[in-house]
This record gives structure tokens, C-alpha cells and sequence, in this order.
């Protein structure tokens, strides 16, 4: 007890330190510290928790499926501890379970809601003990720290049958590869998935996934496909098929970044967050809380007032513009912004950033599986930028889109696009995670926005 109070005051006081010297927002350094202290101080603090956790893993989606889920809990009356700032690694989570606890070194809140990088899962799984788990995509994406699809599946895989009997598996039944995983478990996972084709499209993007069946290798046909390769798949040797979904989205309505509604469990969704890939967030988040005793009702008049989370569909004014922030880092979420951004939103200003640091990935080569191709004759303004902004440059010039000139300090790609826009303009900013938050960073130097741990 005594190890575990001084792991937790002195994770606290370094969080204090961080945010105080402004050297970032006691995110991730408190957990480092806590943990070298008491390396079980996660596992300790878990078991504090009155209802226990809910873990969210995948590719896309885990911040705003979190914040989602978490916001209906607190809606319903509930207490929860959060890593709402995104530190999805060890660390991150533990971070944020230290950051709330007392000086007592208690944890008094009734659930965790933590969303977990994919190959963090089997230790968080291990030391939390989840009463939930939610899985909600596997896409390509940081392949020099993932490496293929199959690899990081076979470690969740690994992390569901590692649960005990009374926890829930929720699962993407649209996500061939997801859908693998859950089929292979002893037990039967609650399934969730879109039903409405007319929000479908016909075929794979060429930078679709999981093409092939799991069992036999043939070359899946898909009826629907909704985002990347999630979709309405079936095997043609008949060894392999979408399990069918318990939980479903019907009667879709998109209005590109501002709003959609959808029909779930016979209940109908209206929110403030758009795009068909926040569909399956909203509906994972859907499945979990009814899992965990919330009414459809309830649901429902909760999302009604959900508040995306910073540089996820996150708006700000800057100087008159208005800027719409959206985190995009692989090929098949940066398909989706853009298509979000052109077809839905109308968008026809950018600023496009691209970086290579290790929370991004170092290989920056899956630019050439985004369809860049969208923006031509469209786009009225595109601003690369970033660290890699060069690189992202000549994409555009090979998808026959007109840029300006790459601008790799973010305070000279702002300052362009002040120079390129008016006042009561929408720009669209769609980067990968570091040059998302190192283009935040200027807006808060701006004094356009807040620091996003104050968010």
C-alpha cells in the first residue's frame, strides 16, 4: 500500500511539473515514473475501480469510441477515470489512472475507459482486466512498429483468449480481419456492423487490406464496402463469411463533418459528429454501453451533446477562418477524410501535413496507397506541410493536384494560409498525429485554441 501511495504522489507531482513548465501535459511521464516506483501500481489502481474498465483497441477510432463511451457513462451518473488526451500506450493509460487518484493513492471512480494501442493490448489486457473489451478495426498503418495485419491480430487474438469467463469481447463484424479473431475465440463475442447500402460503395479502394479469405486464401467478394475493407464479405469457397451482426446501423444520413444520424437497435441516433467512419465509432460505443446496463433512450439523449475530442473533426476559429482539424494517418482513414471532406463537406481549402516521427511512423511511403487523386479539380488550396512535406508534395503533383509550396514549419503554413484565404472561409486541416499537434501547438501560440490537455 505504501509503495503503491508514493508510486502514485510521485507520478502526480512530475504531471504538475510538465504541465507547469509547459513541456507537455503529464500525459504519458507520469506513468513512467509511477511505474519504475511500483511496476503493478496499473493492476492496484484497476482493481480500485467500482465497476471496472472498459479497454478500446484498433486502428481507427479508439479516442473518439472512448470519449463516446465515456461520456455516456458520465451521463448515466457514473465517475470515470480516462486517457482522454489519446497516451494510448502502457504508460499513457497508467498516466491517467495516476493523474485521478488521491492523495491517498486511491482510484475512487466507478470505470476506466481506456483506449489501448493494438500492440499494447496483451500487457494492458493483463494488467487491467477489463470488463469490456471493444476491437474496432485493423487497417495498415506504422508498419516499421506493427508490421503486417496478420502479426498484430494473432497478439490480439491472443489478448481476448487471455480473459476471464465473465468479460465481454465486442467486436467489428465488418472488419474481415477482426472478424477472424472473434471466430477463432471459445467464446461467442458480441458482434456490431453497418446495414444500409446506400452509403456503400461498389468496390475495394486499391489500398484495401484484407482481400483474401483466412482459410482458404481466395479473393473475397465484397457486396458492400463502407470504409477501407469493412464491409459485407463472403468467401466464394464458402469457408469464410461476415458473422452476423447483433447490433446494426440502418437508414443512414451523412452531413459531411457536422452531424450524422443513423437507426441502432431500432433507436434513433442524431449527433454532432460526421463522416461514415464515426458511424462505427458511435455504433461500438452503442454496443458497449447497452453491454454495460445503459438504456437506448439514454444513449440516445446523451449523444445528442457529445463534443468531439481535440484535432478529431475539432473546430476552430482562426482569424475568421473556419478550421476544421482532422487527425488522418493511414491510407484508409486519410481515404475517408478527404472523401469526407470533398464529397460530403464540400471542402475545397487545405492544409495537408504529413510527419515521420515515431509516434507516426517512420516509412511515409503508404502516401502513395490515399487517393489524393479525390482532390483534383477540386481542391481550390492545398498547402502540404509537415516534416515530410516535400514528399507528400510530389503525391500531389503525381495525382495531378495543384499545390503550393511545401511548407515545413507550421507557423509558415498557417501564415500561407492567411495569405490563400479569407475571412468566413472553411479549411480543412487533415494530418498525421504529430503534425496535427504541431499545427495545434501554433493555433494555441495563436491564441486560437487551448492546450489539448485543458480540452
Amino acid at each position: 500500500m505504501i509503495r503503491k501511495a508514493t508510486a502514485v504522489w510521485a507520478g502526480k507531482a512530475t504531471g504538475v511539473v510538465s504541465r507547469i513548465t509547459r513541456r507537455g501535459g503529464g500525459t504519458t511521464l507520469p506513468g513512467d515514473i509511477a511505474r519504475a516506483i511500483d511496476p503493478h501500481v496499473l493492476t492496484k489502481l484497476s482493481q480500485d475501480l467500482k465497476q471496472g474498465s472498459v479497454v478500446i483497441t484498433g486502428t481507427n477510432g479508439k479516442t473518439t469510441t472512448a470519449r463516446l463511451i465515456s461520456w455516456l457513462l458520465e451521463g448515466a451518473g457514473n465517475t470515470v477515470v480516462a486517457n482522454r488526451a489519446g497516451a494510448n500506450l502502457i504508460f499513457g493509460v497508467t498516466a491517467a489512472a495516476v493523474n485521478q487518484a488521491g492523495p491517498d493513492g486511491k482510484l475512487r471512480a466507478d470505470w476506466g475507459v481506456f483506449e489501448i494501442d493494438e500492440a499494447s493490448l496483451p500487457k494492458a489486457v493483463a494488467e487491467i482486466q477489463p470488463h469490456a473489451t471493444l476491437v474496432l478495426n485493423l487497417f495498415r498503418d506504422q508498419l516499421d512498429r506493427y508490421g503486417e495485419l496478420e502479426s498484430i491480430a494473432k497478439k490480439i487474438e491472443q489478448a481476448l483468449s487471455a480473459l476471464p469467463e465473465t468479460a465481454h469481447v465486442i467486436l467489428n463484424a465488418d472488419d474481415p480481419r477482426v472478424a477472424e479473431i472473434g471466430l477463432s475465440l471459445a467464446r461467442k463475442p458480441t458482434w456490431y456492423g453497418l446495414d444500409d447500402a446506400s452509403v456503400a460503395q461498389k468496390e475495394l479502394p486499391h489500398a484495401a487490406d484484407a482481400r483474401t479469405c483466412p482459410r482458404c486464401g481466395a479473393s473475397l467478394i465484397f457486396d458492400a464496402v463502407y470504409v477501407g475493407h469493412d464491409g459485407v464479405y463472403r468467401c466464394p469457397n464458402g469457408d469464410f463469411q461476415r458473422p452476423t451482426p447483433e447490433i446494426t446501423a440502418t437508414d443512414i444520413k451523412l452531413d459531411g463533418f457536422d452531424s450524422l444520424e443513423a437507426t441502432i437497435a431500432g433507436t434513433r441516433i442524431a449527433m454532432p459528429l460526421g463522416g461514415l467512419y464515426n458511424c462505427y465509432n458511435v455504433l461500438a460505443a452503442f454496443a458497449a454501453a447497452r453491454t454495460l446496463g445503459l438504456t437506448p433512450d439514454r444513449i440516445a439523449q446523451r449523444l445528442q451533446t457529445f463534443k468531439a475530442s481535440f484535432g478529431r473533426q475539432e473546430r476552430i476559429d482562426y482569424r475568421g477562418r473556419k478550421i476544421v482539424l482532422v487527425l488522418s494517418k493511414n491510407p484508409a482513414g486519410f481515404n475517408e477524410t478527404v472523401r469526407t471532406a470533398i464529397d460530403l463537406a464540400k471542402g475545397r481549402k487545405f492544409i495537408i501535413g504529413l510527419n515521420d516521427r515515431k509516434a507516426d511512423g517512420t516509412d511515409v511511403s503508404w502516401i502513395w496507397d490515399v487517393d489524393f487523386e479525390q482532390l483534383k479539380g477540386k481542391a481550390e488550396v492545398v498547402i502540404p506541410a509537415g516534416i515530410r512535406a516535400h514528399d507528400l508534395a510530389v503525391r500531389l503533383k503525381y495525382a495531378g493536384v495543384k499545390a503550393e509550396e511545401p511548407q515545413t514549419d507550421p507557423a509558415r503554413a498557417l501564415d500561407k494560409l492567411l495569405e490563400l484565404t479569407k475571412e468566413g472561409d472553411s479549411v480543412h486541416l487533415l494530418c498525421t498525429y504529430t503534425a496535427m499537434l504541431d499545427l495545434r501547438a501554433e493555433l494555441v501560440r495563436r491564441g486560437s485554441a487551448l492546450p489539448y490537455w485543458e480540452t
